[in-house]
């Protein structure tokens, strides 16, 4: 771990709010607190299924909301702020732990030491600094989940926003999504269509720790 990572390790929620205190109309799916994800167990840090985040991604994400519901779609969260310890689990799973109970579920094609060539996991995450959001697309018509060509957290070729092995249809839902964030200030990520940074967050170089609990925001 570099020294500059470890020594700005944050235990201070005060700059971070709930999302659903400041977006109401958003879903809420946090995987990594359920089971449901690549590696199979809950993450350590989740104490909650909540989404966590800045405030100024908060208010960011608020106009993309409000946006995209003058359209149809309400927005749906799968991850946001992620503790720098759910980081370090995800590293040393891909190292070192050799359960691969989930692979045909969300890596499919990759062994478990191209996560990191492919960008999927990494070593330090900009989910940890509280701007990056993992989300969808509701359709409030049929209050299901936009069809993108691929689920959240599926980690293939297949998952970059780029990726036009996808129906017309499905590329335009990823772009519906894109251009919506992008307006609004958010940047993408080259290998996962679902995955979002507010280009000017307010913490570039700080890694946080504390759990994502609501409660813990109010302590």
């Amino acid at each position: 771990m570099k020294a500059e990572y470890r020594n700005n390790l944050l235990m201070d929620p005060s700059g971070f709010v709930a999302l659903a205190d400041r977006v109401p109309d958003i879903v809420q799916e946090i995987r990594y607190y359920s089971t449901y994800n690549f590696i199979g167990e809950r993450i350590d840090g989740y104490e909650e299924p909540c989404a966590l985040m800045t405030a100024e991604a908060a208010r960011a994400l608020k106009s993309v909301s409000n946006e995209l519901f003058v359209q149809g779609y309400r927005l749906k969260v799968f991850d946001a702020y992620r503790p720098a310890c759910a980081v370090r689990q995800f590293v040393l799973w891909g190292i070192e732990d050799r359960d691969i109970r989930m692979k045909e579920y969300f890596y499919p094609s990759l062994e478990k030491q191209e996560l990191f060539e492919g960008g999927y996991i990494a070593k330090m995450s900009s989910h940890s600094r509280g701007s990056a959001v993992d989300l969808t697309l509701l359709d409030m018509k049929t209050g299901k989940e936009v069809d993108m060509g691929s689920p959240f957290d599926l980690f293939s070729g297949i998952s970059h926003p780029d990726c036009r092995d996808v129906t017309d249809e499905q590329f335009n839902n990823r772009m519906i999504l894109q251009r919506a964030m992008v307006r609004h200030g958010f940047e993408t990520l080259s290998c996962e269509w679902w995955h979002f940074r507010l280009k000017e967050e307010p913490y570039p170089d700080t890694y946080f720790e504390f759990p994502v609990s609501s409660g813990y925001l109010r302590k």
